[in-house]
C-alpha cells in the first residue's frame, strides 16, 4: 500500500483529500503546517508528499529545502494557488515533481499522483542502478536530463532479463558504462562479465577469442584455449564494436544467439553456454544491412531491447554536472585544490558541439586541471580548438538580385549527400535534421539515392 503525506493548512482541503484518496487505496498522514509536515516526512518516509505552498510556521518552499538538505528523495507534488506559478517554478528546481494549481477536480489529482509515484519508483531504480555500478566498478552515470534519465530507466527495466541488449551511439557517448549498468545491477553481477573489443582484435584471431580452439587446430595452437563465450558461461558477454565483425563471424554469432550452442576451431564437440549478450556499435546497422555489409537476421537477433545513447550536444544540460565530476577527479588525482570556471569560460564549454562527446570533455577538463596554475579557469585558457569554434561565425551573403530559397536548399542536400557517399544519416547529421525530414525533402526535390 502506497503511503502519501498531505500537508495543508485548510481543515476542508485536508479532509476531502484524505477521504478520496483513502478510498482510493493509499495509506494517508496529514500535516496542517509546515513544520508538522517535516516531522511526518522524516518519521514515516512516505511514498509521496502533497504540500501545499503556502502554510503557516514553515511555507512549501523552506519544507523542499529542508527535505533536500536531510537527504530526503520523498517524491512531492507541489499545491499551489492563483498567482504563484513562480514559487512553482522555484519548487521544481528544488526537486518538486509536479504541482498543480487550485482549485482542481479530484480526478486530475489522481492522474497527477499516479504520475508521481511511477517517477518515483523509476528514481529508486536508477538510484540502485547507479549505486550498483559504481560499487562494482567505481564509475558512475551521470546526468540529469530527460534523455539519459530514459536511457537509465530502460537499463532498470531490462537489467534481470535474458534479452539481448543492442546499445548505439556516438564514440564516447559512454556505451560501455550502459553495458556495465545492466551487468551489475542484475542477477548475473556476481557471475562473469567477459568484454570483447570486436574492432580491436585481427580478423584471422577474432574467431579463436570469440569460439576457442582445439589442440593442433592450427599452427601454433599447443593447446586447448577456451573461447571468450566459454569463459562468460553464467554471465554476460559484452561485444563493442559489433559492427566490425566479418560475415563469417557474423554466422557463428548468429547461431550462438539462436542455439546459444557453438564448437571451437578444429573441435567436433558442441559446447553449450548460457550467456547474456550485450553488443555495441557507433555504427548504423540498419544502412550496413541495406548495404549488404551486416546480416539481417543477425541485426534483428542483437536489437531485441535497444538502447541509443544521446550525443552530449543533446544533453547539454547534463554538461556542468559531468564537468564538476572531472574536475573532482583530476584535483582528487593530483592533489590539488578544487578548481572553479570563470562564467565565460563555463558558457563557451556549454556552446560548444562536444563531437567527442564525454570523452572529449574528459579530456578537456584533465588538460585544463593539470595546466591550470590558478584557481579559476577563464576563457582564455580554454583549447585553441574550442575558442575556434566559439569565435566562428558563418553568414551567407543574400545577393543583390535575390535567390531561390527552394533551390539553395535542394543544392546544400546534394553537396551533403555527395560528400558522405549518399549516407542518409551522416548527411542529415552536417544538414542539422533528421533523417526522416531529409528523406521528405530528397521525395520533394526529386533527389535521387546513388545507384
Amino acid at each position: 500500500m502506497k503511503r502519501i503525506l498531505i500537508a495543508d493548512d485548510e481543515k476542508n482541503m485536508l479532509w476531502a483529500l484524505k477521504k478520496a484518496l483513502k478510498d482510493e487505496g493509499y495509506r494517508i498522514f496529514t500535516a496542517s503546517d509546515g513544520m508538522e509536515a517535516l516531522d511526518v516526512a522524516l518519521k514515516e518516509e512516505p511514498d509521496l508528499m502533497l504540500l501545499d505552498l503556502r502554510m503557516p510556521k514553515m511555507d512549501g518552499i523552506d519544507v523542499l529545502k529542508k527535505l533536500k538538505k536531510n537527504n530526503m528523495k520523498i517524491p512531492v507534488v507541489m499545491i499551489t494557488a492563483h498567482g504563484t506559478m513562480e514559487s512553482a517554478i522555484e519548487a521544481m528546481k528544488l526537486g518538486a515533481i509536479d504541482y498543480i494549481s487550485k482549485p482542481f477536480d479530484i480526478e486530475e489529482l489522481k492522474v497527477v499522483i499516479n504520475k508521481a509515484l511511477n517517477i518515483g519508483s523509476m528514481q529508486e531504480q536508477i538510484e540502485f542502478l547507479t549505486e550498483e555500478l559504481s560499487k562494482n566498478t567505481g564509475k558512475v552515470i551521470i546526468g540529469e536530463s530527460e534523455k539519459i534519465k530514459n536511457v537509465l530507466n530502460i537499463v532498470s527495466r531490462v537489467a534481470n532479463s535474458n534479452a539481448t541488449v543492442l546499445i548505439t551511439g556516438e564514440s564516447g557517448t559512454g556505451k560501455e558504462l550502459i553495458a556495465n549498468a545492466i551487468h551489475f545491477s542484475s542477477n548475473r553481477k556476481h557471475k562473469p562479465y567477459v568484454k570483447i573489443n570486436c574492432g580491436a582484435i585481427p580478423e584471422n584471431l577474432l574467431e579463436s577469442e570469440l569460439f576457442g580452439y582445439e589442440k593442433g587446430a592450427f599452427t601454433g595452437a599447443v593447446s586447448r584455449k577456451p573461447g571468450k563465450f566459454e569463459l562468460a558461461d553464467g554471465g554476460t558477454i559484452f561485444l563493442d564494436e559489433v559492427g566490425e565483425l566479418t560475415p563469417a563471424i557474423q554466422v557463428k554469432l548468429l547461431r550462438v544467439l539462436q542455439e546459444r550452442e557453438f564448437e571451437r576451431i578444429g573441435g567436433v564437440e558442441t559446447i553449450k553456454v548460457d550467456v547474456r549478450i550485450i553488443a555495441a556499435t557507433n555504427r548504423n546497422l540498419m544502412d550496413m544491412v541495406e548495404k549488404g555489409e551486416f546480416r539481417e537476421d543477425l541485426y534483428y537477433r542483437l536489437n531485441v531491447i535497444p538502447i541509443e545513447l544521446p550525443p552530449l550536444r543533446e544533453r547539454k544540460e547534463d554538461i556542468p554536472k559531468l564537468i564538476e565530476f572531472f574536475i573532482e577527479k583530476y584535483c582528487r588525482e593530483i592533489g590539488r585544490e578544487k578548481l572553479s570556471f570563470e562564467e565565460d569560460a563555463l558558457k563557451i564549454l556549454m556552446n560548444y558541439e562536444w563531437k567527442g562527446n564525454i570523452r572529449e570533455l574528459e579530456n578537456v577538463i584533465e588538460r585544463l586541471v593539470i595546466l591550470n596554475q590558478g584557481r579559476i579557469i577563464k576563457k582564455d585558457m580554454l583549447p585553441k580548438e574550442i575558442l575556434i569554434c566559439e569565435n566562428k561565425e558563418v553568414q551567407f551573403v543574400l545577393p543583390e538580385e535575390g535567390i531561390n530559397l527552394d533551390e539553395v536548399e535542394k543544392s546544400f542536400i546534394i553537396q551533403a549527400l555527395e560528400k558522405t557517399d549518399y549516407n542518409q544519416t551522416h548527411a542529415a547529421k552536417i544538414l542539422g535534421i533528421t533523417r526522416h525530414t531529409l528523406l521528405y525533402r530528397m521525395e520533394k526535390y526529386g533527389i535521387k539515392n546513388k545507384n
